[in-house]
Order: structure tokens, then sequence, then C-alpha cells
């Protein structure tokens, strides 16, 4: 693997194919606990030939989640393909909505390519200097979601202090950085490994960052933000949230994005033990889905992207490559494998 503050972490493992046959992955069994790659499989089939109506795009970059996981225990069918966020280049087309050469974000994940219709998609706009993968991270879903809960869910005001938790994976690294571009006072952010907290603070521009193993996630923040903290991104859940419930400033807000403490089966973790401190100090505690926000995505495109070119935000992604490095890829980003947004590349994106 090779390191760059633009593209992080690459590695390269492409699975054999012949250009006439897509390979597709299908989720085979349900997981106990964490997947493993027994639980998928690698199918080979002919290249899909549009009909009427419909156009074949052959995919470039794919996107993991930690969210797939809570999917593969029921959302996802066996035997099926697997969904999730893409990018690809339009091949071939039977439908005026859509030309040859198209760029297009769509949701047939996890195969090399895929047959859509124009209501399947959203074209895209390239931006010079702006690498097609960016709408997968900043620009995408993982953008989107750091967005909306900044600014629709906690209402971030200028001067403002911020925390958030998973901080260095897709969404929380995406936060760090806009939350600095809004005028937030302080950001800080919990993660896995003290080599994380210190990317964190070196390279994504964080003020404080601790590995939340060391002592009590609730402790650390203390110590990092002695006043407070008005606005939460939480992540993680159980006792993070705890944590973070137990430094909220009066009249606080927190936007609750995700829960990966539970993601991989067994038991949830407790509720957190002073969740009614909410009502002594005010605090305002509220989930989000970034599907319910999707009117937003002009808004974070022209709020990012003046900021993509003048240096000032730098997406952190870790790019996998090769079609046959999915699976991998997807189990490092549940094993906190990656630093910000996992992206495997499986075409070629031209640039």
């Amino acid at each position: 693997m090779t390191t760059s503050r633009t593209t992080s972490q690459t590695t390269s493992l492409t699975t054999p194919r012949t250009p006439s046959r897509a390979l597709t992955v299908h989720q085979i069994a349900r997981p106990d606990g964490m997947p493993t790659p027994a639980d998928f499989a690698f199918v080979e089939s002919p290249v899909p030939v549009p009909g009427p109506g419909t156009a074949l795009v052959e995919n470039i970059h794919l996107s993991v989640d930690p969210y797939m996981r809570e999917a593969m225990d029921g959302d996802w069918a066996l035997h099926t393909p697997l969904e999730g966020r893409s990018i690809g280049r339009v091949t071939a087309s039977r439908t005026p909505g859509l030309a040859v050469g198209d760029l297009v974000f769509h949701r047939h994940a996890w195969r090399t390519h895929a047959l859509v219709t124009p209501a399947d998609v959203r074209l895209l706009r390239p931006v010079e200097g702006v690498p097609l993968r960016t709408w997968l991270s900043v620009l995408g879903g993982t953008g989107l979601t750091a967005y909306v809960g900044l600014t629709r869910t906690a209402r971030l005001q200028p001067g403002e202090s911020v925390f958030v938790s998973a901080a260095a994976g897709g969404v929380g690294t995406a936060v760090g950085q806009f939350a600095r571009l809004l005028g937030a006072g302080q950001v800080i952010g919990s993660t896995g490994t003290a080599a994380k907290a210190a990317h964190l603070v070196r390279d994504i521009g964080f003020d404080a960052a601790f590995d939340y193993h060391d002592a009590p996630l609730g402790e650390q923040l203390a110590k990092a933000a002695p006043d407070g903290v008005d606005v939460g991104f939480e992540n993680v859940g159980g006792d993070h949230l705890e944590g973070l419930i137990a430094n909220m400033r009066p009249h606080g807000r927190i936007a609750w994005c995700g829960a990966v403490a539970q993601y991989n089966g067994g038991a949830a973790p407790a509720a957190p033990r002073n969740l009614y401190d909410l009502v002594h100090r005010s605090v305002r505690l509220e989930g989000f889905l970034v599907r319910d926000h999707r009117d937003v995505q002009r808004e974070l495109e022209d709020f990012a992207v003046p900021h993509l070119r003048s240096g000032r935000l730098v997406p952190d992604e870790t790019v996998v490559e090769g079609i046959g490095n999915v699976v991998d890829a997807f189990l490092a980003v549940l094993r906190g494998g990656n630093t910000g947004k996992m992206i495997v590349q499986v075409g070629d994106a031209g640039e």
C-alpha cells in the first residue's frame, strides 16, 4: 500500500476476466457477527445488453460503507448482486436520456457492469481538477451526510465546538473539514488508534483527537474540551454517546448518524445511563438519514467545489484497486482498516 494526502492508501489486485464478461458480487449467506469472505461469491456472466429504455454502464468506482453490514442481515436478498453507491460511464444506450460517454452516479454497485434507466442515475458534472471518485466521498453520500448533519440537524454556528466519533472514517473526516470551513471554533475527534488520532490533527485539521481505548471517552473528551461541546456528531452509539452527553453544553445539539458499535450482531449496547441529562441541559438529540435530504446535493456541491479547487478541502480516501478486492475492502471498513472514505476502483476513470 502507498499513502498520500489525496488518495490515501492504494492496493491493487484485479480478478482476471475477459472483456466480454461481467463480474458481480453476491451475498450468499447471512453473517453471524463479523462477515467473512465465505459470505460472498464472485459470479461471472456475459456483459448485459441494453434493451429499449435502458443503457449499459461500465462501473469505475464503487463505495463500500459501514451501513452495508446492517443490510446483510436481511435488507439484501441472497444470491443477487449487492447494491451501493457507484460511478460509471455509459458504454451503450437505447434511451434518449443517456448518451454513450455520460458519467453517472447510480446504486448498482458490487459489479463491473450495470443496466440502468435514466430514472436510476444522476448525471455528473465533471469539475476540472477534481477527481471523479470525489463524487463518492466529499461530494457524494459521505459528504452529504456530513453536510446535512452539521447544517440541517445540528445547525452549527460559527465559533461553536464540535465533537465527532469514528472521526477517522469517511463521514468523520468530512465532518471535521466541513466544520472548520463552516467556522467551528474547535473540532475534536475520537478514533481507534493513536496513529489515526495523529492523522486527524496533522492532516485533516482537527484541533484535538484521541484513541478511545486509552481511557473512558467522557474523560478524554472533558480534557480536550473543558468548556464542553456545542455540537456532537455521533457515529458509534453506546458508551460513546454516553460520554458525549456528559460533556454537552446547555442547548447543545447532537446529530446521530450511525451506531457502528452494534453493526456486527450480538446484543445492542445499553442505552446511555445519562440520557435524562439531555433534559436537564436542554440538549437536542436528533437522528437523521441522508436519503431524506437528497435535495441538498446541489447546495453541497456549491459549498464544497470552491474549497476543493482552492485546496482548503482535501478528500481523505482509501482507494483499493480491482473488483477482486471489493470484499476485502468492505471487511477492512468494518475493522477500521481505512482512513477516510473507502473506494474501490474497478474501471478506468480516464483522468
